[in-house]
Parts: C-alpha cells; structure tokens; sequence
C-alpha cells in the first residue's frame, strides 16, 4: 500500500498504473494544460506545473519506489527524517552510494543524496518546460506532430525542445544545432462581403472562388490553389453577421486558417434599412405641404404604395406601413415596417410681394 496517493491523482491514474500507462496520462495532461494552449491562464500554468512534477517522480523508478514508500514530504527533505521502520534506520543502505546520483529527467544533473542522519540537501523538481522538453525528445520522430498539437506556436525537430523565458513566449531551442523560429499560429481571416438589399431581403445561394496557399509538411513546399466555397445567406440577415468557414484558408506548419465573411450592404438607391424595418423619403413643396398632396412609392418587393396628405403636413411627417419591411429572421413569416417619411422642401428666397401675400393668408 502506497504512503500517499495526490502525484497519481494529479496525473489521473492509479498507483498501479504501468510505466506505459504513467507516460501516456502526462502526455494527455501536458498537452491540454500547457501555456501556450492556455495563453494567460495562471491556472493552467499551475497545473502544467503540477502534472510535470508528479511525471518526474513517477516516471523514474526509483524515485517513484521511494514515493511510494515515504510519500513526497520525505523525498523533498532528503530524508531529513527517518522513515517509520526504525529509529535513525536506513531504509535504502542496500543502494550502492547511500542513493548518490538518485534523481533528474534522463541525462539530467540533479541528485538526490540520501544519509540517515539527514542530507544537505533533498530533492527538486526541473522546471516544467524543461520536463516536458525531455519528454519530447524521448518522443524521437514524433516530437514534431507533439510540438504541433498544442494549437498556438509549438513545433520543433526531433531531439529539440522549448522553455518559457520570464513569463513570455516560448524560445525554441535544439539540440546540436541553430535555433529555429516558432511555427506560425494559426489565425481567423475576416472578410467584408457586399451583398444588396434585395437579396438580403429574398435569400440567396453564393458560390464564391478564393485562392489559398497550401503547404506540404512532408516536403515543405508551398502552393496555391482555387477553392469554391458555397453558402446561404438567410432573407433577413443583419449586416455584420458573419459566414464561417473552419480550415480554408492559407495553410501554415501549425494548422489552416479560418475564413470569416462579414455581411456588408450595398447602399440601395432609395431605401434604407433600420433593424428590421425600411425607410424611404419623398420630398414634396412648402405649397404642397400646406394644400394637399399624393405620391406613390414603391417596396423592395415591388409593391406600389400611396402616400398623401390633406395639409397641412408638419415637416418629419411620416407614415408606416406595417409587414411590408425586412424578414424577420427568428420570426418566420413576419416582416417589420415600411415607413415613409416625408421633407419639406422650402423655397430658398421670396420676393418682397410674395411675403406680403403670405401675411395676409396667414
């Protein structure tokens, strides 16, 4: 029975679990909490660093028996205190050197020194990054696709491996040769894409042909490509409403970039769209206005409207006509309004007669 049980819980395993079986869960945890995957996140730091601590300990055999054994207190103090089992006792005299030379990733310089009177100095951890860069290089040809995974600037050759500098972003580093640049985040393009009223109004199908840049991570090489995209914009769809599309866009090492089309109206010669409801002018004299006039306007869908008024008509007059505007997209089979408003259009001067008479009707 083990001393305690919260290394193997960290990584979500049992104490029985197999070597095979410790690895596979660290790297299943490192991936899904790593930094970059979780970029100001001090909570997913934190678990980074806590699933790579318990990988350290349990993925080495000796430190995980000693783990087992004492529990974590004891290995971090060196064995400042026996062991139950005997008073001043000994428990691992039968290891050549009194456990010298116990501890570190493979090919690491740390050392755990055991006494039984209680060593200078006990056990500490690597740092995360440097955990999880041994990882990788025990991965061998699969560093790559592992570095890749994280989804946000990991990648890197075999037997190399990259660490967190003050917080920042990652520097990579490779074993025996140059550094090389991180690989390219995968990024969302957006779009503007101009559309009528009317075919906002009615719907429509749209076939629209994009070129791409591929690349080829086998070979490296680089191409461009057509690629027909298709889509419905709905009757009714407000402008900057958008259309995505996942995975279509140039491809980079690290992924294929998102494609975003960003709804756009084109101005329409004489209506305008508020919300769901469409607005036109008329313009009628100052003579009209004040006795009586009659105009016609026509919808977007065709219709002929008749717009009067006995006078007199008070400037910002306006009249509405109700479901005879935009679709209503989450309310099928209703529309908005149609409003009409109407302008004054004054005369810019008058003759001194004029005004007279206008006194006097006045």
């Amino acid at each position: 029975m083990v001393a305690e049980t919260k290394l193997y819980d960290s990584l979500g395993v049992q104490s029985t679990a197999s070597q095979d079986e410790i690895k596979k869960a660290y790297k299943k945890q490192a991936l899904k909490w790593h930094p970059d995957k979780n970029k100001n996140s001090p909570q997913a730091a934190e678990k980074f660093k806590e699933v790579s601590q318990a990988y350290e300990i349990l993925s080495d055999p000796e430190k995980r028996k000693v783990y087992d054994q004492y529990g974590l207190e004891f290995l971090l103090r060196g064995g400042a205190e026996a062991p139950p089992g005997g008073p001043g006792g000994v428990p691992f005299e039968g290891m050549p050197n009194g456990f010298q030379g116990f501890g570190g990733m493979p090919g690491g310089a740390r050392t755990f020194h055991f006494t039984s009177t209680g060593g200078p100095s006990g056990f500490k951890f690597s740092e995360p990054e440097d955990i999880f860069s041994s990882f990788a290089r025990s991965e061998g040809a699969d560093i790559f696709s592992l570095l890749n995974s994280l989804g946000g600037g990991g990648g890197g050759m075999g037997g190399g491996g990259f660490r967190s500098a003050g917080g920042g972003q990652p520097r990579f580093r490779a074993a025996n040769e140059g550094r090389r640049p991180p690989t390219p985040e995968v990024t969302t393009v957006e779009k503007q894409l101009p559309v009528t009223l009317e075919d906002i109004f009615k719907g429509v199908h749209k076939k629209m042909k994009i070129k791409r840049k591929t690349f080829d991570e086998r070979t490296g090489k680089r191409s461009v490509e057509d690629k027909i995209l298709e889509f419905d914009i709905k009757p009714g769809l407000k402008a900057g409403s958008k259309i995505k599309f996942k995975g279509v866009g140039d491809q980079e090492e690290g992924g294929t970039q998102d494609l975003h089309f960003i709804i756009q109206e084109k101005e329409h010669p004489w209506l305008k769209r508020s919300g769901d409801d469409l607005v036109t002018t008329v313009e009628i004299s100052l003579k009209d206005a004040l006795t009586g006039w009659s105009q016609t306007v026509n919808t977007i869908d065709g219709k002929q409207l008749r717009v009067s008024g006995s006078g007199p008509t008070q400037p910002g007059y306006e009249e509405v006509f109700p479901q005879q505007g935009m679709p209503k997209p989450k309310e099928p089979g209703q529309r908005g309004n149609f409003i009409v408003q109407v302008k004054v259009k004054f005369p810019t001067s008058l003759t001194p007669a004029q005004k007279t008479k206008l006194r006097e009707i006045l």
